[in-house]
């Protein structure tokens, strides 16, 4: 089987490349499937994460105003579409062009949508006005409408489902990349968070609730990994925290950075199936995360391997960051849960229900 992933970008270090990473490499290893990737402006880059030898990459190059933008971007996938003859396409965007795709290409080749982020993702705050608030709704339709034009929508999880009003839904979650029988020891005095310094990942709010939590353990230690160090570090001096956070970039050995940890932060906006969730409660950590939509609700049950904090709700998150401070053996009690409850995303069993949906379309 021939398939062709059509992606923004894949050569950085966000949660989709590493997810694509994954499932390429074992479509290849393991079932044989000639696999090509087709992303946009990055022609030069080496890809952050390892991809199979096999996998063949390709490139469009798209620039100018949204008219040209959306011209060259259907004359391209066209053009590549013929040129590679896929026999299934997979769609692995966030913004709307991906929710045009269907409506502009003209082929009798299934075309999936993987949906990796929340329908309600947003890049910057809201406007509050009666006519911001009509366009919102309107988005919102839309990508209902461009989701349900695809032969499938593939959701991660029944929270998330839940947001999509469309008839072609399929629910696979993302595999856990973590082999390892390695746990972390929950002993060191240290916090992680890892995620792009963006509107909807929230590191912002992270800076804040560490702020208020230092003042009674300052004795632990913050480490962000993220892709604007600059930016964020200059946040972090001028709010005087520069003694108890480290602020890094991403590393490609990032499983030994939980491993030294203790607890896992996540403040993010918007998320569908955050892979930090998966990839650290994989290797025994707690973690504490917004209740934001939707996704970690559908990995982290309140209480039982972690807590889930009502967004925007600062005061109670840095309340029960504390607490899992003060109580290694919460800690401990939450490790052992969340690790327990990572084994449905093992990968092989995650792979096969991707083949089966594959080979049935």
């Amino acid at each position: 089987m021939k398939l062709l992933y059509i992606v923004p970008k894949i050569k950085n270090a966000g949660g989709v490349a590493r997810v694509l990473s994954i499932k390429a490499n074992y479509f290849i290893e393991h079932f044989g499937y000639e696999v090509h990737i087709l992303a946009q402006n990055e022609a030069e880059d080496l890809p952050f994460y390892d991809f199979n030898s096999k996998v063949i990459f390709h490139n469009m190059i798209l620039k100018g105003n949204v008219f040209h933008f959306l011209n060259s971007y259907k004359k391209q996938l066209k053009q590549k579409i013929e040129e590679i003859k896929p026999d299934v396409i997979l769609v692995t965007d966030n913004g709307l062009k991906a929710f045009i795709l269907p409506l502009i290409v003209n082929t009798k080749i299934p075309i999936v949508l993987e949906i990796h982020s929340s329908k309600f993702i947003e890049e910057q705050s809201l406007k509050t006005d009666i006519f911001s608030k009509y366009l919102l709704k309107l988005k919102y339709l839309f990508k209902d409408f461009g989701a349900g034009k695809y032969t499938k929508a593939v959701v991660l999880s029944p929270e998330n489902v839940k947001d999509w009003h469309i008839d072609n839904a399929a629910i696979i979650p993302n595999p856990s990349w973590i082999k390892t029988e390695n746990s972390a020891a929950l002993k060191n005095k240290r916090v992680i968070a890892v995620a792009r310094n963006s509107y909807e990942k929230g590191l912002d709010r992270t800076l804040l609730i560490w702020e208020k939590t230092i003042q009674k353990h300052p004795d632990w230690i913050l480490d962000i990994y993220t892709d604007e160090v600059d930016s964020l570090n200059n946040i972090v001096i001028d709010l005087g925290l520069t003694s108890t956070i480290n602020v890094f970039n991403f590393v490609k050995n990032i499983e030994e950075k939980y491993l030294e940890s203790s607890i896992l932060v996540m403040t993010s906006r918007f998320e569908a199936f955050p892979m930090v969730l998966i990839e650290a409660m994989s290797l025994g950590l707690p973690s504490i995360s917004y209740d934001c939509p939707s996704g970690p609700r559908s990995i982290i049950s309140d209480n039982e391997n972690g807590f889930l904090i009502p967004n925007e709700n600062l005061d109670l998150f840095s309340e029960k960051l504390s607490f899992l401070i003060e109580n290694e053996e919460l800690r401990m009690k939450f490790g052992a849960a969340s690790k327990e409850s990572m084994q449905k995303y093992q990968l092989d069993p995650v792979m096969k229900q991707w083949s089966s949906l594959l080979e049935n379309l």
